[in-house]
């Protein structure tokens, strides 16, 4: 019998565990402090904080992923991950205050400490409890035993890869090779335990809990599985060696076929249903005041240049996919045709186009434009799912054809109102590449909390009007 590994958020319960007693404890020492020795459970008003606190804790960790990788983070790693946990959960609580009208009521001082103490202990209990476990993953009778069976011309390099690593949940305890009789000697240090013929003898003779097959003829390789099962021992085969090059690796099944699926980002289902709310949330707070800036300046563009007060084009969404794009309309009707004259004059090296003095932009689109206010449709765009709040910058059909083949992985995200080029820089970055590079960059590492952390600074940026033209 194989233990599958957890997938799911349970994965790390005992962490999740840890940080709720390291947070409920943060409350009630620093509630000691403020109150010269009181007792969080006799005040009314904070007594519903701990459960608060559970709930928001949860929702962090099932939504955000956040041990994701915690056995392999150094000590540096883990503090900005704690640090980024404790301050998300204490985000949560102040939303929470501040929606129900509670802010008053409690203490800036408790709430302050109560951020300081809950990063420390939470980090303190983490990395005690990752040298417990990483003592534990060594001592060997944790462990499964493990042989390799392999050809000669493969052995070095498959030891190296699955027996080096100490912490593991195995111990590879032997390995058999196929097409030599080398019994007696051994491959960096792990002792050849049987021939091709006395492979079954050993097998029989010895405890042996797991079979890696590193052999180069697939159908050797399944009849001698099917053998080994009938032992009831668990196997694995090794298909194939993947280039390291390929990101996010995932092993499915189409059909009867077993496949490496690999992408610059493979997202999970519930990664991807806060993204979606989030966007609905956002686009329906969007609209709001969409509504407000048209009753504004609806007038005002139609008084300074007669014609439609929404901008419409095709743009480039996720692959390939064209949508119709909004926003409110900012130059003279007919500008798209006076952009041919202009190209000299772009201020972007690439398929874009940035300029700094527009002849085509109306006296109040300057204005807009600045203040992103023109942009405000796109919600429409976002609620509609063309769009979502933070992605990639949509391109234009004309843009598109002049794609280089690197260029179109900035496509391999849905495309957002915001992203990592508008705040590093809006139109203050002159080269396309760096836009693809920020693009393919934020692909790659995305998560929600990177899409918070974006939308943040999205609204510094366009409050401050930093790099707008």
């Amino acid at each position: 019998m194989y233990r599958e590994e957890k997938k799911s958020w349970l994965k790390h319960l005992d962490f999740t565990l840890l940080d709720i007693i390291a947070l409920e404890l943060a409350l009630i020492l620093s509630y000691a402090w403020r109150f010269e020795g009181g007792w969080l459970f006799f005040n009314d008003f904070y007594e519903r904080i701990p459960l608060l606190l559970l709930l928001i804790d949860i929702f962090v960790v099932f939504f955000m992923e956040a041990y994701t990788g915690i056995l392999r983070r150094n000590k540096y790693q883990e503090l900005r991950a704690t640090v980024y946990h404790c301050v998300t959960v204490f985000g949560g609580i102040l939303i929470y205050l501040y929606a129900t009208k509670q802010s008053n009521i409690y203490s800036r001082k408790l709430l302050f400490m109560f951020v300081i103490m809950a990063i420390i202990l939470a980090y303190s209990f983490r990395v005690l409890w990752k040298r417990v476990i990483r003592r534990w993953m060594l001592k060997d009778r944790n462990k499964a035993q493990m042989i390799i069976v392999s050809e000669l011309a493969g052995a070095e390099e498959c030891i190296r890869e699955i027996a080096m690593d100490k912490y593991t949940d195995f111990k590879v305890s032997g390995i058999v090779i196929v097409d030599q009789d080398l019994m007696g000697a051994d491959i960096l240090g792990i002792p050849v335990v049987a021939t091709a013929e006395s492979f079954f003898e050993y097998v029989r003779l010895n405890v042996i809990d797991e079979v890696f097959i590193n052999a180069n003829t697939r159908e050797s390789s399944e009849a001698l599985a099917s053998e080994l099962i009938e032992l009831g021992i668990t196997v694995h085969i090794g298909l194939f060696k993947s280039d390291k090059r390929l990101m996010n690796r995932k092993m499915e099944n189409f059909g009867d076929y077993v496949v490496l699926t690999t992408s610059m980002h493979i997202a999970s289902a519930r990664q991807l249903f806060l993204k979606r709310a989030l966007d609905i949330v956002g686009g329906i707070v969007g609209m709001i005041f969409c509504a407000v800036f048209f009753l504004i300046f609806a007038p005002i563009i139609k008084a300074q240049s007669p014609g439609p007060v929404f901008y419409k084009s095709v743009r480039i969404g996720r692959n390939g996919r064209r949508f119709v794009f909004y926003k409110f309309r900012s130059m003279y009707v007919g500008a798209d045709k006076l952009l041919e004259d202009l190209k000299q004059q772009n201020e972007i090296s690439g398929n874009m186009f940035k300029m700094e003095n527009d002849p085509r932009i109306i006296p109040i689109g300057r204005f807009m434009r600045k203040y992103s206010i023109d942009e405000f449709p796109q919600f429409w765009n976002v609620l509609k799912g063309d769009m979502s709040l933070v992605g990639t910058r949509p391109p234009t059909e004309e843009e598109f054809e002049q794609y280089e083949y690197h260029h179109k992985a900035r496509l391999g995200f849905k495309p957002g109102l915001t992203g990592m080029w508008q705040t590093n820089g809006r139109s203050d970055i002159t080269d396309f590449e760096e836009v693809v590079a920020l693009d393919t960059q934020y692909i790659a590492d995305w998560t929600v909390g990177l899409d918070i952390q974006i939308l943040f600074k999205t609204v510094w940026v366009v409050l401050s009007g930093k790099g707008s033209k």
